[in-house]
């Protein structure tokens, strides 16, 4: 519990905020984004290792596709204790650990990377990856503490933002080693992130605080479990970030796979769809602010539906152009809507406490401890959707040759995230009046259709 820790902390006091709160927050947001990155970067290692496992290595595409699956949901898993972490130990103090805590994937991963491997040592090390899912959720329920209502949208869209791409920064050193040194190097991308875990972790340790009034609500958590609307979003968290990370995780496999393309190729390629993701994840918080979260979220799965479609027919046709237009697509529209949809949790509650009739710092607390302690919940839910994609794809190839009938699920599926998204959020019966948000111009999402 030691550490530089802050007693008192007001952001949603403008005076506070302006005279010292902005400037600790922003520090403490630019630090996190760094560690959240570097964590990032080691959960999708395996992303990039399994392009450098060629035939030596004995393991085939559902192999590696499983070995991904698992590193996929571990990360998932770890983020509910991760979310509460940044409680008990201060989110700067836990900051340091679970940075410190990558250096165990990673060091693993550099002495077992080489043919003659089991298969079994490879899974476990690829598990262990997962600590960097976890990060994420830390992080995000650190940052949400930091920034009033009104600066949300924007703070948690750059902090995941910056975090994710972590996932595209990783196949870039994948691609730079393959590239110079050949596919029979894997260490070195392994040597490159071994010191920046030390850097990420001194720098938390020297320029981040710890929030004393932060604390973990046994009873908020509870309700939050109850609440209809933790489950809701976590679905449609699914949709999103579900698949930013399956995409990211299996879209160089899958053009190795499906179109024959070489480590180099195919590295060549990978990292352009998570870029993007990553760059437009806080554009869609910004959205969510200025036009209302929910609305974002519904134009974003019609629009990553019609994505689905198109990569569905280039499978079908077997056109990588094409093939590579839509999955492009698909990334940068996740990126988009995981920025609306993190959004959309704190306006949820804040409207929940106008319902149940508080007002005011009232009815913003509710929503504060109502939506920190969803966060971890929605988070690890919405990562399994990764699990899920990895897996489809595996069955795909293993049952059809190709991932054309996993498309058809994911097509599916953003159709079921668009309804449930109008249905709750936009649908606004006549007898129920909608809850006016005081929260700076931000629109809560209209009121839920049925609370």
């Amino acid at each position: 519990m030691g550490g530089r820790w802050i007693e008192r902390w007001e952001p949603e006091d403008e005076t506070f905020w302006r005279e010292q709160g902005e400037r600790i927050a922003r520090r403490n947001l630019w630090f996190s984004v760094l560690a959240e990155h570097i964590g990032f970067s080691i959960w999708s290692l395996w992303s990039v290792m399994v392009l450098f496992m060629g035939p030596q290595y004995g393991v085939d595409p559902a192999g590696k596709f499983f070995l991904i699956a698992t590193a996929t949901l571990v990360g998932a898993f770890i983020r509910v204790p991760y979310t509460f972490a940044v409680a008990r130990f201060g989110g700067r103090n836990w900051t340091v650990i679970s940075a410190l805590l990558l250096l165990l994937p990673t060091g693993l991963a550099f002495a077992v990377m080489e043919p003659g491997t089991s298969y079994g040592t490879l899974l476990l090390v690829a598990a262990l990856t997962g600590v960097g899912g976890g990060n994420f959720a830390s992080s995000m329920t650190n940052i949400n503490a930091f920034f009033p209502l009104r600066k949300k949208g924007w703070a948690l869209g750059l902090n995941a933002g910056g975090g994710n791409i972590g996932v595209p920064v990783v196949q870039l050193v994948g691609l730079l080693v393959i590239g110079t040194a050949g596919a029979m190097h894997p260490r070195i991308v392994l040597g490159v992130y071994l010191p920046l875990i030390a850097v990420a972790a001194l720098c938390a340790a020297l320029f981040m605080d710890n929030l004393a009034p932060v604390k973990n609500d046994t009873g908020a958590v509870r309700e939050a479990v109850k609440a209809r609307h933790t489950w809701i979003m976590a679905f449609l968290y699914i949709g999103t970030f579900g698949s930013f990370i399956g995409y990211s995780f299996a879209f160089g496999l899958v053009l190795q796979t499906q179109f024959g393309r070489t480590p180099l190729q195919a590295a060549s390629l990978t990292f352009i769809g998570p870029l993007l993701g990553s760059l437009v994840r806080p554009v869609g918080g910004a959205l969510a602010d200025r036009h209302g979260g929910a609305r974002i979220t519904l134009l974003t799965f019609a629009a990553m539906a019609v994505a689905a479609g198109i990569v569905l027919y280039a499978s079908v046709v077997e056109s990588l152009t094409v093939f590579l237009i839509g999955f492009i697509g698909l990334f940068a529209l996740s990126g988009l809507g995981n920025g609306s949809t993190y959004k959309m949790i704190p306006a949820i509650f804040l409207t929940q406490g106008h319902r149940k009739g508080l007002t005011g710092e009232a009815a913003e607390a509710y929503g504060r401890r109502l939506s920190g302690a969803s966060m971890g919940l929605i988070g690890a839910v919405g990562a399994l959707g990764g699990l899920g994609i990895n897996l489809a794809f595996r069955q795909s190839f293993l049952t059809v040759g190709s991932g054309t009938a996993a498309f058809v699920a994911f097509l599916l599926f953003y159709a079921a995230c668009m309804a449930v998204t109008w249905a709750v959020y936009l649908r606004r019966p006549a007898a129920v009046a909608p809850v006016p948000d005081t929260a700076a111009g931000v629109e809560p999402d209209r009121a839920p259709a049925e609370v």
